[in-house]
């Protein structure tokens, strides 16, 4: 089959260029109309119960994220001129477009009683104007009357006050978020400096927008260093500017298709399909080592470059496209997690991984074909000094020393395995942000004075009409309330009652100690009061559904990680089990911190299956590849090896596992088993050359492709390193861990898996290997370079 697609390949060039010519067009056309994710993406699957309960609390209650959360910590802020600027500050962030709605201090309002209209009305706790201190010292002791402010929009205990905007939510699902945070930063950085203070921003569309910023900013800088540092280590390796031009024209159109899929396909730029265009720069430069390298190879044997070209695809083309395949599986695997964020980036990524194969396949015979033959100066590399060094040294290691390989090998496992128990599983909302972060510190700010901001809502369905307004529900609510106030994890609730306790107090002419929940006989009048006018019907309705069977108790929790908000959601559920009956309430945590913990759990239970089905997927290829299982097992588990290793340095080191760090499996195991597809492909190459003589064919094996996989892993190692100057946590872990990983997968299959060959030749290598199911290029194979009609070198000599 590779012959007659090398032939075909090398007879049609100029057709096969133009159909690559005319892909990248339509594809690029489409990559320019790529858009970034304005969307939070969950990361559970819509048939998930916590994913219906959360929209089902939409649908009532409407979206309970878009509060952009301002704060200032000032113990001069009742001062005539510091609450003026305040109050400026506020006036000019309702100008900013997008802004729907403010809270602060300076806007609160006050319930009077109106006995003539039976109603209440709504005051401004503070006049537009206010000249003189006096003045202003009399409005806030009777704001401070107000127990329903207290936690909400200030601490008086550590002179804390914030202003919360409510942004529309239409603009925060678009690009315009980026200009909507913005402006307001502008006019708040314009207070600070106006005024000399700090001010901390928070809020879960806040933290969304900013990250977007940044995963922008780092797609273009991680695709640049990539392609820099490809070229870099190519140029050092082969001495060439065409082995370089070639190889990142190749990874420079895979960037272009993926770009123009992800459009194609309607997906969005998110953080993960960010790492998309880097990640195919550094996983497709190693096809174009692995040919060039045996181009070279082929060319210093017998000088001819068109037999060279097509002995790449011949004898490359298999090897080069299982190791793709192995590849992209272990990218493929997530489409098998319903979260639309994974899914989306392994259809993308397995894809465009498979088209890097294509590209390579054609394009390097192609282009090589129409330039000159490699000069002496360019396959210097193959006699490098340093490089045939260390393979001396490795066969060496291998043919001598197999025992000490295999205690060592098995006291790594042993202190693995040790180190493996001592893993921890965890994850927060802010896991990727580094804790200098201002967005980290700002968090804490907020979280060390208002006990958190991410929302938390029980929705209290009473099962029947008005069951809402019954005085039993009110009790129970309160009841819950006061088990909820101890949890020191939860801010103070607000509520239904809030209103009502807030309503008996302007009823009784706002003295401070009738702020309590209204007993049977006087909930009625109050509730009339409370019920009439427009203001006062939807303050009701922001906590009621229309038919008034329907409540909420809105809660915010401090970012504490998903497996203490696994506990407290379990002893939440408690709670509410002791305090409502099911036959008469329905009652549901749900929120965005419910669906983020339930989320990280759900995809970290996936990400393991999806993990074990990379393996079993890269197994069953390698079975049809070597038909032996003895030669799977063997050839795993110099890759199994290192995936053990990095498990017990995240056991001894303390990264935890998550999401992020989980996606490191997948990815490192898919691309560390080519190195061992390409050894063993040439191991059993030489099988036959050496007329089955293991051990000389293991050191022929190792010599040939012994520096392709240094080179490849020198790329690979230095190219995965770039994502450890990430602004966020999980890149550079990611980054971290599978350069380590393949760092310690190339040591295995230089080391580990020629040592295991030779030592164990007769019981591994069967005559089921010698017979493969995919048939390899046999070096004595006529090539019948005369049916390919191709002009010769000397007419196509274009230069170097």
């Amino acid at each position: 089959m590779w012959i007659k697609l090398s032939r075909l390949i090398l007879r049609n060039r100029i057709l096969f260029l133009s159909v690559l010519a005319v892909i990248t067009i339509f594809l690029g056309y489409h990559a320019r109309k790529v858009e970034m994710s304005y969307e939070y993406a969950s990361l559970l699957p819509k048939k998930d119960q916590a994913y219906k309960d959360y929209q089902n609390f939409v649908k009532i209650f409407g979206q309970e994220g878009n509060l952009i959360i301002v704060g200032v910590q000032d113990s001069n802020f009742f001062r005539l001129d510091h609450f003026n600027a305040w109050k400026t500050l506020c006036n000019d962030l309702k100008e900013v477009d997008g802004v729907e709605n403010l809270l602060s201090v300076s806007n609160t309002y006050n319930l009077e009683k109106n006995k003539d209209e039976k109603q209440f009305e709504v005051v401004n706790t503070f006049p537009d104007t206010i000249s003189t201190q006096e003045e202003l010292d009399a409005c806030v002791a009777e704001f401070k009357r107000l127990p329903f402010y207290r936690k909400l929009v200030y601490n008086d205990e550590t002179d804390t006050y914030l202003l919360a905007i409510t942004v529309n939510k239409d603009k925060m699902a678009s690009k315009e978020r980026e200009d909507l945070v913005a402006g307001i930063q502008e006019v708040c950085h314009n207070f600070e400096q106006k005024e000399d203070v700090k001010l901390h921003y928070s809020g879960v569309p806040y933290i969304r927008v900013v990250n977007s910023v940044k995963i922008k900013r780092e797609l273009y800088m991680f695709s640049v260093l990539a392609l820099l540092i490809c070229i870099v280590v190519l140029f050092l390796f082969f001495r060439s500017f065409k082995a370089v031009f070639v190889p990142v024209l190749i990874v420079i159109v895979g960037v272009i298709w993926a770009m123009g899929m992800l459009s194609l396909f309607g997906y969005k730029i998110t953080l993960l399909s960010g790492m998309i265009p880097p990640l195919l720069i550094v996983i497709g430069i190693p096809n174009s080592i692995y040919m060039l390298n045996k181009f070279h190879h082929e060319y210093v044997s017998h000088g001819n470059k068109i037999k060279a070209l097509q002995r790449v695809i011949i004898k490359i083309g298999n090897a080069t496209f299982l190791t793709n395949l192995t590849t992209a599986s272990g990218f493929a695997t997530f489409v098998i997690v319903k979260s639309d964020i994974l899914r989306q980036f392994g259809i993308i990524a397995s894809l465009n991984i498979l088209g890097l194969f294509i590209l390579s396949l054609l394009l390097i015979p192609i282009i090589f074909s129409f330039i000159g033959a490699p000069s002496s100066r360019h396959v210097g590399h193959l006699d490098s000094k340093l490089v045939t060094s260390i393979i001396r040294k490795l066969m060496h290691i291998t043919q001598n020393y197999r025992q000490v390989v295999y205690f060592a090998t098995i006291g790594i496992i042993v202190v693995s395995i040790y180190g493996i128990t001592l893993m921890k599983s965890s994850g927060y909302m802010l896991d990727d942000i580094p804790e200098d972060d201002p967005v980290y510190v700002d968090l804490k700010f907020f979280e060390s004075n208002f006990n958190g901001l991410m929302p938390l809502e029980i929705m209290v369905d009473t099962k029947k009409p008005q069951g809402v307004m019954q005085l039993s529900t009110f009790q129970k609510i309160e009841q819950l309330e006061e088990r909820l106030a101890e949890y020191p994890e939860l801010s103070a609730s607000i509520s239904l009652l809030n209103l009502l306790k807030f309503a008996k107090q302007a009823f009784y002419n706002g003295h401070e100690r009738y702020y309590s929940l209204p007993n049977n006989r006087e909930k009625n009048f109050i509730l009339q009061y409370a019920a009439t006018g427009e203001e006062n019907a939807g303050l009701l309705h922001s906590f009621m559904d229309s038919t008034r069977q329907i409540t909420r108790i809105s809660i915010r929790v401090k970012d504490v990680g998903t497996k203490r908000m696994e506990e407290l959601y379990t002893q939440f559920n408690a709670d509410i089990d002791s305090i409502f009956t099911s036959d008469k309430y329905d009652v549901t945590v749900s929120g965005s911190s419910i669906i983020a913990f339930k989320g990280n759990q759900y995809l970290l239970k996936n990400l393991f299956s999806s993990l074990g089905l990379a393996i079993l997927l890269i197994s069953t290829f390698m079975a049809i590849m070597f038909s032996s299982w003895r030669m799977v097992i063997l050839s795993l588990t110099p890759n199994i090896i290192p995936l053990i290793f990095t498990a017990a340095v995240m056991g001894f080191t303390g990264i935890p596992i998550k999401a992020s760090t989980i996606l490191v499996f997948s990815i490192a195991f898919g691309i560390s088993v080519d190195n061992t597809i390409h050894f063993l492909a040439k191991y059993r190459q030489e099988l036959n050359m050496t007329n089955w003589d293991i051990r000389k064919s293991v050191v022929i094996a190792l010599k040939e492709t012994g520096v392709s996989m240094l080179y490849t892993s020198v790329v690979l190692f230095f190219g995965f390193g770039i994502f450890t100057i990430s602004n966020f946590g999980g890149t550079q872990a990611m980054g971290i861990l599978v350069s380590l990983t393949l760092l310690v997968a190339v040591t295995s299959n230089l080391i580990l898996l020629p040592s295991l060959l030779s030592g164990l030749e007769r019981l591994t290598t069967t005559e089921a290997f010698k017979e493969p199911l995919l048939h390899i290029y046999d070096e004595e194979e006529d090539i019948e370079l005369d049916d390919l009609e191709i002009v010769p070198d000397d007419e196509l000599n274009l230069g170097n």
